[in-house]
């Protein structure tokens, strides 16, 4: 005969329906999230990757209104042309997302979706792709749509002959890469305006010690244009942004280059290609396909992506007047002069100064009042100090009896309740053996409900007052908790160097509620997933550093909104501690947290 389902009351079916029913809902949002795999056909360490990865995941969302799985992969195609490694990477790429469907793959360069279009077949074939290049594509795949931004050379030059009408000779940098020469390539097409009154050079895939050679020793009404290093002529692999700081340092002519990820590393600027429009593109793209939008229905985008931007401090090095740059010229890193910058103060010290002129002879006359205000004032802080120190003894008084409390509350629990529980569980267990068969069942499962009742309630005992927490330790007790707080969705990394192994009570007590405390709200508020805790010992001191990466709040807006922070600032207070809050919105938040120890001698004596 099955009781089972007789054993569960009528009370319990309503609430288990009702988490089963949640679950369910939970796992359908789950299983509507959107995935999205991001190629890029470079390092990591480039700037498009990091500017991607960092604005791409929020535009989706925001784009969306929904959370969205976002997942990267540097391929470097650019580098590494060889068929074996586009084999090998077919295979990692296969095996890493092995029965993974995506709602879309992002191809950030045309090198990249070159390649995913030939291996369609074997890794995404039903994804939709949305691309960006910068060549043009006369027939975009099936099932896919992009950007199409041409990169264009020319209008830096221009903006070079612009700003320095002198100029004559142009010194223009490329590498020996396959990429690095097929922008040379682009470049010679596009230069060819100009050559009949600028001689143009090109300095393309020399080693390194030879390029930066000649351009420390160029004529006086030269130019030099940065295109692309990725490799220079002695075989040795750069990072082209490196590289361009690099020959920036010994070049004795101004460097314009083509893309605003330049900008700051030496050049004076150029009509540059924006990376930041671009992901923005990309982006704005994507979110029409993952709201349903079928990708052959969009036609490709060509928007223009470049704008005028200068590096102030190079216009300054090479004495170029501001006077030559377009409306819509964009002026990066302009320091302003010393008037621009205290013109406020220097007006006000003199406004203030004549103020004090005519006020001079009013103000002798009430010095008399002066120094009585003041005296009134200081006996006015000695009692506000006398007030304080009377709330901070009052706070400790507070709190000490709150720990009294719970440690009552702790026994009465577990010296009582669970003792009757105890008892109950033994007759259960003898009523077991009795001879009413059709009652065994019953009487089992009852017998072990009433023992998990024992361990719920021994376990709420520990929690109102770590009555172990005096014998094991701090450490160890830290550890339990950060067992304990595991068992729900944050990950807590737990690391103690140099804590004695003997600590007072009441620090002991103090630093354990400070960081149960302050775990409790970053799993209640921060949404944080992961925190790490650090507890570092000295011979005077005790350092607690909690770290999380939730959603961080505006510390000044808090205090005093809830009793959290200001018990945890009144129990270290109470103990001459401190608690520094470290957050802003969208940033995590750090506490240190600061507790002194008193001498051997002390413990020893106290003990």
């Amino acid at each position: 005969m099955d009781t089972s389902r007789a054993a569960v009351p009528l009370s319990w079916r309503l609430p288990l329906a009702a988490m089963a029913v949640l679950l369910l809902c939970v796992a359908s949002a789950w299983a509507d999230q959107k995935t999205v795999l991001v190629l890029y056909g470079t390092r990591m360490e480039t700037r498009i990757a990091a500017l991607g990865d960092r604005e791409l995941p929020r535009l989706l969302e925001h784009g969306l209104g929904e959370r969205v799985s976002y997942q990267s992969e540097y391929l470097d195609l650019g580098r590494f042309t060889d068929a074996r490694y586009r084999s090998v990477l077919t295979d990692f790429l296969r095996l890493k997302y092995l029965g993974q469907q995506f709602d879309l793959v992002i191809a950030m360069n045309e090198i990249v979706l070159d390649f995913l279009v030939s291996k369609r077949a074997e890794l995404f074939p039903s994804a939709p792709i949305v691309f960006f290049s910068d060549t043009p594509i006369d027939r975009p795949p099936s099932n896919t749509t992009g950007i199409v931004s041409e990169t264009d050379f020319a209008p830096s030059l221009a903006l070079a002959a612009t700003l320095q009408p002198t100029i004559r000779r142009v010194y223009v940098v490329a590498g020996a890469d396959v990429r690095d020469k097929a922008f040379e390539t682009r470049a010679r097409a596009q230069f060819r305006a100009f050559e009949p009154r600028l001689a143009i050079t090109y300095l393309s895939g020399l080693p390194t010690p030879e390029l930066r050679s000649r351009l420390s020793a160029l004529p006086d009404d030269a130019v030099i244009y940065y295109l692309l290093v990725n490799r220079d002529g002695a075989g040795e692999q750069f990072l082209p942004l490196e590289y361009l700081e690099n020959i920036s340092e010994v070049a004795n002519a101004p460097i314009y280059s083509w893309v605003d990820s330049a900008i700051g590393q030496g050049i004076v600027g150029g009509r540059l290609k924006s990376q930041r429009q671009q992901v923005a593109a990309v982006a704005e793209l994507s979110v029409r396909v993952l709201r349903g939008e079928d990708p052959d229905s969009i036609p490709t985008a060509s928007p223009d992506l470049q704008e005028n931007v200068v590096d102030w401090q190079q216009l300054r090095r090479w004495g170029i007047s501001e006077s030559r740059l377009p409306a819509d010229t964009l002026v990066m890193f302009k320091t302003a002069s010393v008037w621009e910058r205290y013109k406020t103060y220097v007006l006000a010290a003199l406004a203030l100064m004549l103020a004090q002129t005519v006020l001079l002879t009013a103000l002798l006359a009430q010095r008399a009042q002066r120094r009585q205000a003041e005296e009134q004032v200081r006996g006015s802080q000695l009692k506000l100090q006398t007030s304080y120190d009377r709330i901070r003894t009052l706070g400790r008084r507070l709190l000490d009896a709150q720990d009294t409390e719970r440690s009552r509350i702790a026994r009465e629990l577990h010296d009582d309740i669970s003792q009757q529980l105890a008892l109950l569980a033994t007759d259960l267990e003898f009523l077991r053996t009795a001879p009413a068969d059709d009652r065994t069942d019953l009487m089992e499962q009852a017998a072990d409900r009433t023992q998990t009742v024992a361990r719920s309630v021994h376990d709420l005992a520990y929690r109102l007052y770590p009555a172990k927490l005096t014998l094991i330790g701090l450490v160890p007790a830290l550890r339990a908790l950060q067992r304990e707080m595991e068992r729900s969705v944050i990950v807590v990394n737990f690391v103690d160097e140099n804590v004695p192994q003997t600590l007072p009570q009441d620090v002991t007590l103090c630093v354990f509620r400070v960081v149960q405390e302050a775990l409790q709200n970053a799993l209640k508020y921060s949404s944080a997933r992961e925190v790490s805790l650090s507890l570092d010992g000295s011979p005077d001191r005790l350092t607690i550093r909690l770290a999380d990466d939730g959603v961080g709040f505006d510390v000044g807006a808090a205090w005093g909104k809830g009793l959290g922070l200001i018990s945890m600032r009144e129990r270290l207070e109470a103990l001459n501690g401190r608690l520094e809050i470290y957050s802003t919105p969208a940033a995590g938040t750090r506490l240190v947290m600061t507790v002194p120890l008193p001498s051997v001698e002390h413990i020893a004596a106290a003990g």
